[in-house]
């Protein structure tokens, strides 16, 4: 992918700032809901996914703060973002492996009911995120993020019936270990194309504009 992004070269930034700040407090807002609630109930699946809403209001932060930034910190900015991610997912991963020992089934309908709440704040993200999903490794990793959200909650609204068909608490661990795995991926992905960015920017001599401006 090249370095500058023609389709949003010729856009005001004021619009994409305004989604952002809109998204990022979304994401802060599910975070507290659903980290309370997965404290609550146990629930693995659901402090992933919580941990999953904090991860993304970083990215739409960060996303935001590199918006006017040169080229060398906007890539600073989606190292930054994929390792956070990364350890996120470590974070989550172990979480599960502990559970896997200690854990008890959690409320099935608490689960699902939650995961649905997710799933409409996620898909209205990714409704105002759709316009801006191809562009530099800052902006992709925004509509990356929203976009395994959205899967992610469709995971625990699965898993949180399954827990209540069955009582065991198998689907809610096995779905936090599938978020885990989820936030690795998009790590990588971006940890990739940012890398690649600075290699295409390093070999233009930096003369690439700032897609927001």
């Amino acid at each position: 992918m090249a370095c500058c992004e023609p389709e949003l070269n010729h856009q005001a930034p004021a619009a994409y700032r305004n989604v952002l700040i809109a998204v990022l407090a979304i994401n802060l807002i599910m975070f507290a809901v659903e980290a309370a609630v997965g404290l609550f109930s146990g629930s693995r699946a659901l402090r992933a996914d919580a941990l999953d809403f904090l991860g993304d209001a970083a990215t739409y932060g960060l996303t935001l703060w590199a918006l006017g930034q040169s080229l060398t910190w906007r890539f600073r900015a989606a190292r930054i973002k994929g390792l956070s991610l990364l350890l996120l997912g470590l974070l989550v991963l172990a979480d599960s492996l502990v559970s896997l020992i200690t854990g008890a089934a959690p409320p099935g309908v608490m689960m699902s009911g939650i995961g649905a709440l997710a799933l409409v704040a996620n898909l209205t993200s990714l409704a105002l995120l759709v316009r801006y999903r191809q562009g530099d490794a800052n902006i992709r990793s925004a509509w990356l993020c929203t976009r395994n959200d959205v899967l992610a909650n469709l995971a625990v609204i699965v898993a949180g019936l399954l827990v209540l068909a069955t009582g065991s608490h198998w689907p809610d661990v096995l779905v936090a270990m599938a978020i885990a795995a989820l936030f690795c991926h998009s790590a990588v992905s971006i940890l990739r194309q940012a890398a690649a960015e600075q290699r295409a920017g390093e070999a233009l001599g930096g003369d690439c504009h700032d897609p927001a401006r």
